[in-house]
């Protein structure tokens, strides 16, 4: 990016967050009203069991820039990612978790560093998650750093911005949300990092378990390298 963005569209994936809608809404508008730029919200609902959807709507109802994408069963956060970015109507897209661990307050360093590279992902200063998870994030980094050679020092940040269309123009697969700064590395895009604030969850409780994520962890990321090593980088002759 060689300019500051002007319009951005933040997508949030949801699933059972129903106590975390509105105070996210809020504090994600509070932040981006107080700031020149145009933007819309739009919130995913993952097929979610309890009233997280009606809490959006409620959101949709109150706010013309929020939004609804509403997802028929629980498909995981890469869909619902994919299912929200598709529907942006702005170039430039946002990314944190429902689950309010992610501070809205940082969204505006992200934008003012968008200026100087193609993707901005943060870097969490102080992890306020349990001690096995935090134990399992940096087992997770030392994997993707010796077998992906991914410089990011925090993979795990849901907190990123980046151009919608060098998203969708990526191999699609469930669970590429934990890959996306390699892979946009592979696609010769530059990628920075951002310290940020990271909060402990208030309302509802974590949808993962370590074991899960190893365990899927290990085929995705021999499928990754796969990828990453097969990219086409074309460099084509001026004339």
């Amino acid at each position: 990016m060689t300019s500051a963005p002007n319009r951005v569209s933040v997508v949030v994936p949801l699933f059972d967050e129903e106590a975390n809608v509105a105070p996210l809404v809020e504090e994600l508008c509070g932040v981006l009203a107080a700031s020149p730029l145009e933007f819309e919200l739009i919130l995913v609902d993952d097929g979610s069991r309890d009233e997280t959807r009606k809490r959006v709507l409620e959101e949709c109802e109150r706010r013309a820039n929020v939004r609804l994408v509403a997802l028929a069963r629980n498909s995981g956060q890469s869909a619902a990612l994919l299912a929200g970015i598709r529907e942006a109507r702005f170039p430039l897209v946002a990314t944190l978790d429902g689950d309010l661990q992610n501070d809205p307050a940082d969204l505006p360093r992200l934008l003012e560093q968008a200026s100087r590279c193609d993707v901005v992902i943060g870097r969490r200063r102080a992890r306020r998650d349990p001690f096995m998870r935090r134990v399992a994030g940096r087992i997770a980094w030392a994997v993707l750093r010796a077998v992906l050679r991914d410089r990011a020092s925090d993979t795990g940040c849901a907190l990123r911005l980046f151009p919608a269309a060098a998203y969708l123009a990526l191999p699609r697969f469930d669970g590429m949300h934990r890959f996306l700064p390699v892979l946009f590395a592979s696609q010769g895009l530059a990628v920075c990092e951002l310290d940020v604030n990271h909060r402990a969850r208030r309302s509802g409780r974590s949808k993962y378990t370590n074991l899960a994520r190893l365990r899927r962890g290990v085929v995705d990321v021999l499928g990754v390298r796969w990828l990453v090593r097969r990219a086409l980088r074309l460099e084509t002759g001026r004339r």
